[in-house]
């Protein structure tokens, strides 16, 4: 099947997929008029990348799974690793994310909100300058 076909199949955009080949994660067949042509068995392999993906995995990590799954004498501790490596990353982000909206909910409170020019939301950004003097770039 082409690549639109393997798009409609597998839920992925055909540029999406392209990419996929390009960087070596699947390898369709071609045709004997040089057209790729995807087998059912890619369409699995590229619904496996779709879900992992939409789990957050990133193309290295879909990688190693995808080699994973298709090893049949895999450890299953070897994919354990890797997904216990993306939950560690998780709750991280979750962390900075939640710091980031606990700084935000300060700042929109300490906001007046009106007509005044006066505003703690930039005055806060402005002060997040790493080594920078506040008056000189208010200046420049």
């Amino acid at each position: 099947m082409n690549v639109g076909d393997a798009a409609s199949r597998s839920g992925l955009p055909a540029k999406t997929i392209r990419y996929y080949e390009e960087i070596g994660l699947i390898a369709p067949a071609r045709a004997a008029n040089g057209y790729r042509d995807y087998s059912g068995d890619d369409i699995h392999r590229l619904a496996f990348l779709r879900r992992a993906r939409n789990l957050g995995f990133s193309i290295e990590d879909c990688r190693q799974l995808m080699a994973l799954y298709q090893d049949r004498s895999r450890a299953s501790a070897d994919v354990r690793e890797i997904a216990a490596a993306h939950v560690t990353a998780i709750e991280e982000k979750v962390r900075e994310l939640q710091s980031m909206r606990t700084t935000l909910q300060k700042l929109v409170h300490a906001c007046h909100g009106d007509e005044r020019p006066d505003c703690p939301i930039l005055d806060d950004m402005a002060g997040a300058v790493p080594g920078g003097d506040r008056a000189a770039s208010r200046s420049a």
